[in-house]
C-alpha cells in the first residue's frame, strides 16, 4: 500500500512536470508571436502628388497590395458570369478609362444594360459615397456586387462563385493572402474588388503634370481652363472643379439634357423616391473624358464636340429638377467659336496615358 501511494506521488510529479514544460513552451511561443507577428497585408502605395486629396476607405477596408492583386483577378474574371462569358472588365475596358465604348454594354446572354457603363476613375476620392448612375448602391463594396447578380450582366449567384473560386487552386492562396485565411466569401469577393477598383487612380495628366511644375500647357489649353472656371463663361466648375483636382463634386445633378414630358429615366428618384430626384444622375469626373466616349448616362452624344455644343453651348434644356447652377439653361453660354475649342483642347489635356496603360490594371490572365 505505500509503495503503491509512493508511485502515485511520483507520477503526479511526473505529470507536473510536464505540465509545466508544456506551460512554458505555451508562453515562449506566445511571446514570440508577440515579438514576431505573422506579417499581415501591406497597404497600398496610392501614387499621388503633393496638395491632391487622399483616398476615402471603409475602416473595415482599407486598400492593401494583396487585396488589391485578388480584385484585379476577380476584376477581369469571366467565370463571375454564368456562362463565363463576360468580367467586369468586359464593360470597364482600360483603354477606355475603365468604361465601355459602347452605348450600352452586353450582358452574359447579349442583353444590353439600360444605362452606359460609368468610368472607373478615381472612384476612391468620392466623398459622398453612392454609386451607380442613380446611387442605388450605398458603397463601393456593394456597388461591385451588382452586375454580378444583375440578369441582364453576369447573371449569376454569390454561392456559385463562391465555390467556383473555392475550387479554383489560383484562389485560395490569393485570399489567404489578402485576408490572413482561405475563406471563400462573397463579403471577401466585394472587398477584394473595391479595393481594386479604389487603385484606379488617375493623375498623371498633361495638366496634373502642369499643375506640379513639370510640365506645360499652352495658350489655348489655358485659355479653356480658365473657361470652365469662369462663371460667366464656360460655367462648368459647380460640378466639375478643377481646383481640388478631381473634376467632379460626385453629387447627383439634372443637367438639363430633356424637358421633363421626355423624361424616361428617372435617375436618383428611382432609389429615393424623392420628386426633387427626379432626373438627377451621378457627375461624373472629366478626367480621361477623351477616351470614355460616349456622353451622359444614357451615351447620347458620341462626340465631345456634340456634348459642348450640341448641349452645353446651348444651355440645356429647362424642367422642375434642373440643377439651379444651370443658369444659362434655355439661353445658352456666352462663348466663341474659339473659346470652345479652347475648353476642348484643355479637357484633351486630362489625357492620362499612364493610367490607361499602367500594367497593374491589366489582365493578369494575358
Amino acid at each position: 500500500m505505500q509503495l503503491t501511494l509512493w508511485n502515485m506521488i511520483l507520477r503526479l510529479d511526473h505529470w507536473s512536470l510536464i505540465r509545466g514544460i508544456l506551460l512554458a513552451g505555451s508562453l515562449v511561443f506566445l511571446i514570440a508571436c508577440r515579438e514576431n507577428p505573422r506579417p499581415g497585408p501591406t497597404p497600398y502605395p496610392f501614387k499621388i502628388p503633393p496638395g491632391y486629396p487622399r483616398p476615402i476607405e471603409p475602416a473595415d477596408n482599407p486598400t492593401t497590395v494583396e487585396g488589391a492583386r485578388l480584385g484585379r483577378y476577380l476584376f477581369y474574371d469571366k467565370r463571375l458570369s454564368v456562362n463565363n462569358s463576360v468580367s467586369c472588365a468586359s464593360c470597364h475596358q482600360q483603354d477606355h478609362a475603365f468604361s465601355d465604348p459602347r452605348r450600352y454594354s452586353e450582358g452574359a446572354f447579349g442583353q444590353t444594360t439600360r444605362r452606359h457603363s460609368m468610368a472607373l476613375v478615381n472612384v476612391a476620392f468620392n466623398p459622398f459615397t453612392r454609386f451607380f448612375w442613380d446611387g442605388r448602391a450605398a458603397t463601393l463594396e456593394e456597388q461591385v456586387l451588382h452586375p454580378i447578380r444583375d440578369p441582364k450582366e453576369m447573371a449569376h449567384s454569390l454561392s456559385q462563385v463562391e465555390q467556383i473560386l473555392q475550387n479554383d487552386p489560383l484562389y485560395p492562396p490569393l485570399f489567404e493572402a489578402a485576408f490572413g485565411d482561405r475563406r471563400i466569401d462573397s463579403i471577401r469577393i466585394a472587398k477584394a474588388l473595391a479595393q481594386f477598383v479604389r487603385t484606379l487612380v488617375s493623375f498623371n495628366s498633361r495638366y496634373d503634370r502642369w499643375v506640379q511644375g513639370l510640365g506645360t500647357l499652352d495658350n489655348q489649353e489655358l485659355l479653356g481652363l480658365q473657361l470652365i472656371q469662369d462663371n460667366y463663361k464656360g460655367d462648368c466648375f459647380h460640378c466639375h472643379n478643377a481646383e481640388d483636382r478631381l473634376f467632379s463634386n460626385y453629387r447627383f445633378s439634372n443637367n438639363g439634357l430633356d424637358y421633363e414630358h421626355e423624361w424616361t429615366d428617372l435617375g436618383l428618384y428611382e432609389t429615393t423616391g424623392n420628386p426633387n430626384h427626379r432626373a438627377l444622375f451621378k457627375v461624373p469626373t472629366l478626367r480621361n473624358v477623351a477616351v470614355s466616349a460616349p456622353y451622359m448616362h444614357d451615351g447620347r452624344f458620341n462626340t465631345l464636340d456634340q456634348v459642348l455644343v450640341d448641349h452645353y453651348l446651348t444651355g440645356g434644356k429647362i424642367s422642375p429638377t434642373i440643377d439651379p447652377m444651370m443658369e444659362y439653361a434655355g439661353q445658352g453660354l456666352n462663348l466663341s467659336p474659339n473659346e470652345v475649342v479652347a475648353i476642348k483642347k484643355f479637357l484633351l489635356a486630362l489625357t492620362d496615358s499612364s493610367f490607361l496603360t499602367n500594367p497593374e490594371f491589366s489582365d493578369p490572365f494575358q
